[in-house]
Order: structure tokens, then sequence, then C-alpha cells
């Protein structure tokens, strides 16, 4: 901790978060705040308070395995390297998806309709991890802001007007225009997924969806946006369809009825708090 400047931004947690870490991190630098900013917000308080070069944005749910960051940092001796993310893992050691391709509505058309399954296998479609194993240091596209690395001279900041889900695709989208995007396959860190209720999985996929439908309408326009938001309703719609058929028989298709029908009439102030919603 000594080689490094840590900084914490607490948004508003009730778990003893803010104890933990004045007790147990004294010299962590502790941000603590009465309200939930969101992950763009709340990086960009981290901001405003760095002196580095690099920037580490980390969630508080992964976890960097040993020599990781130090991997991270290395890539940076290569001056068009801007941005760097590492290999995500799953809990159980799994591969975790780490690397995207483009946002487009292609994509977003072949996850809503489960054909993006197909279209990784030829290394096409939006998730690209799998294809990207054989080399140490692969250019790409996107890094997951569960953690990545950037430079802070680029003096880049998380578009505020996102609460969660997305901001990542469109700082990776603004930080290709300074230089490269690198995965650094060796750099390994573990993030936790999966583990919250439904009530809260079918809030993480209407967020998602709105993030979309935020990003097709900042760089593409509102008809743009229009279609992302059929498109995701439709992928809803085939989940509910999906889960129906599976209910009599399976709890896991109690489990999509229960999301996915929530997901299909969401309202996005029911899921973005009214200072995150783009006017």
């Amino acid at each position: 901790m000594d080689h490094y400047e840590v900084i914490v931004v607490d948004n508003a947690s009730s778990d003893g978060s803010q104890d933990l870490v004045k007790t147990e991190f004294p010299k962590v630098n502790l941000i603590e705040k009465s309200e939930n900013l969101g992950f763009g917000r709340a990086n960009n308080v981290g901001i405003d308070h760095l002196s580095g070069d690099l920037i580490l944005f980390l969630n508080s749910d992964a976890y960097i395995e040993p020599g990781a960051i130090n991997k991270l940092i290395e890539v940076f001796g290569d001056p068009q390297v801007v941005a760097a993310g590492p290999k995500l893992l799953n809990m159980d050691g799994s591969l975790q998806e780490s690397v995207a391709g483009p946002l487009t509505l292609t994509n977003v058309l072949l996850e809503q309709t489960y054909l993006d399954a197909i279209a990784r296998k030829v290394n096409k479609g939006y998730w690209r991890t799998i294809h990207i194993q054989d080399q140490p240091i692969t250019e790409v596209d996107q890094v997951m802001g569960a953690c990545m690395v950037m430079r802070s001279s680029l003096s880049l900041r998380f578009d505020e007007r996102f609460f969660l889900y997305c901001e990542d695709t469109e700082l990776c989208r603004r930080i290709t225009e300074s230089g490269k995007i690198v995965y650094v396959r060796d750099a390994k860190v573990t993030h936790e997924l999966g583990s919250s209720s439904v009530d809260s999985r079918w809030k993480s996929v209407a967020r998602y969806n709105l993030g979309k439908e935020l990003y097709f309408r900042i760089h593409h326009g509102v008809i743009a946006a229009a279609i992302c938001w059929f498109l995701d309703r439709l992928g809803a719609f085939i989940r509910l369809l999906a889960g129906l058929i599976l209910a009599p028989i399976k709890p896991s298709g109690r489990e999509k009825v229960k999301i996915f029908s929530r997901v299909l009439f969401a309202r996005t102030k029911t899921v973005i708090p009214q200072e995150h919603r783009l006017q």
C-alpha cells in the first residue's frame, strides 16, 4: 500500500464498510458520500482526488491476485497504450467475460435472441474473451470497468448520466480515440457475480438495458436508442416465454418468469435515480 495512492469512495453503504476502512486501513483516503452516486459518478469523485499517473478503477466485489497490478502497469511502457484490463475470473476460477467488441445494434440483436452464443464461436458478437487467450497482450475495443487501468493524462471521466452498466463501454469508446486499450491475460482478478437476490437481478438486467439505450441515444441518436429499446424488450419477452415453458418442471423457469416479467415492463423511474436520467 505504501507504493500506491488508495482512494475509497463509499456510496452511502450501511454494512460497516466505512468503519472497517478507517480501522484496518488508516492510510486509505476514504471519501464518504451520503447518497449512492452510481458507478461512474463515484469513480469521478475518486479521479478528482488522485495525483498519480495511472488510475486503477476497482469494484468492491473484485479481488486482485498477487502480481496482477504490476502486470497491468508494465504494459504502459508502450506509450501507445492508454488503458488496460485483466483477465476476470468467476469465484469458481472459470473465465468471466473480460473483453467486448463494439456495442452495435447487431450485437444487441444477437445477445437478446440467444444468437450471441453462436457468434462467439467465430469471434463475432459482443463478447470476445474466449478467442484472445493465446497471446499475453491483445489490443481490444473494451475492457470491463470492474478492473481497469487508465492514464490520468487523458483527463477523461465517466459520463455521469449513466447510473450503473455501460458507462465503461462509453468511456472505452472515448479512450480509443487517444490510443490503445489492451487486455493483459496474465493479470488475473476474481470478480464476484451472480450472488444477488431475484429482486436485485431484475433491476440489474433492467439497468443494463437502460445503459445500452442511453449509450445509443448519446452516440447514435433517438432512432437507434428506440431500436435498442425494442430489442431489449424482445429479449425479455423471449426469456419470459422460456421461463413459462420451464416453470412447471424447473425452479429456474419460475425464477425467469419473476425476473423477466419485471424487466419487460420496467420503467426508468423504478430503477434509475432522477439525477442520472438523460434529460
